[in-house]
C-alpha cells in the first residue's frame, strides 16, 4: 500500500465536507496508483480525516471504489450531453466530436488510460460492486455510439460502433504500453476512415 501523498490533500479547516474530500482524494489516488495499491488509511490521511469518518460515508472501500467510478461515468455522460448541445440534430458531428475528444485524451501525457477499464482489470470479481458500474457504463457508451451511427444513417451502425469502440480501447492500451507519440492523430485518421467506409 502507498502512503498518503501530498499532490492532492486537504486540511480539516478547508470548509469542504468530509465526504467530498474523501471522494476527491480517492479519485486522484485510485487513478494515479491503482485501486489495489491505495489503502483507506492513505485516503483518510490525505483527506484530512480518519478511517472512522471514511467508513461513516462509505460502508467499505469497495463502495468508495464504486462511487469513484460512478462519478467518472457521470462526467463522461455530461461530455456526451455537451456534444449534443454543441451539435444539435447533427449526430455525425457529435460522433466526430467524440472522436476528437478521445484523440486528445490518448495523446495527453497526463493520462493513465480509461479509469473504468483499469478498474475492470484490477477487479475481476464479478460480484464486486464496481463491476456493475463498469459494465453498465461501457454498455451504455457502446449503445450511444450505435445510436449516433444509426441516426447519422451510416451503414451497419452496430458494426461501425464496435470498430470505433475497439479502436479507442486499443489506443488507450497502446498509449500505456508503447507510447503516445502521434497516437491521437493516428486515431483520428483511422476513425475518420472507418466512418467514411460506412457512409452510404
Amino acid at each position: 500500500m502507498i502512503a498518503a501523498e501530498k499532490k492532492l490533500s486537504y486540511g480539516k479547516d478547508e470548509g469542504i465536507p468530509p465526504r467530498e474530500r474523501i471522494l476527491a482524494v480517492a479519485m486522484d489516488l485510485f487513478y494515479r496508483h491503482g485501486i489495489r495499491a491505495v489503502g483507506v488509511e492513505a485516503i483518510a490521511e490525505a483527506a484530512g480525516t480518519n478511517k472512522m469518518t471514511l467508513y461513516r460515508h462509505f460502508a467499505s472501500k469497495d463502495e468508495l471504489v464504486a462511487e469513484y467510478l460512478r462519478c467518472l461515468a457521470g462526467k463522461a455522460s455530461a461530455a456526451w450531453e455537451r456534444r449534443a448541445a454543441q451539435h444539435p440534430g447533427n449526430p455525425c458531428a457529435q460522433l466526430r466530436g467524440w472522436l476528437e475528444d478521445v484523440a486528445a485524451q490518448v495523446g495527453s501525457g497526463d493520462q493513465r488510460g480509461c479509469a473504468l477499464a483499469n478498474a475492470a482489470v484490477e477487479l475481476p470479481e464479478k460480484d464486486h460492486p464496481a463491476r456493475r458500474v463498469i459494465e453498465g457504463f461501457k454498455t451504455a457508451q457502446r449503445q450511444r455510439i450505435i445510436d449516433l451511427c444509426a441516426a447519422a444513417k451510416l451503414d451497419q451502425p452496430e458494426m461501425l460502433a464496435d470498430e470505433l469502440f475497439l479502436l479507442l480501447e486499443g489506443a488507450r492500451v497502446t498509449a500505456q504500453s508503447i507510447g503516445r507519440d502521434g497516437l491521437g492523430e493516428r486515431l483520428m485518421r483511422m476513425g475518420e476512415a472507418m466512418i467514411s467506409a460506412h457512409e452510404r
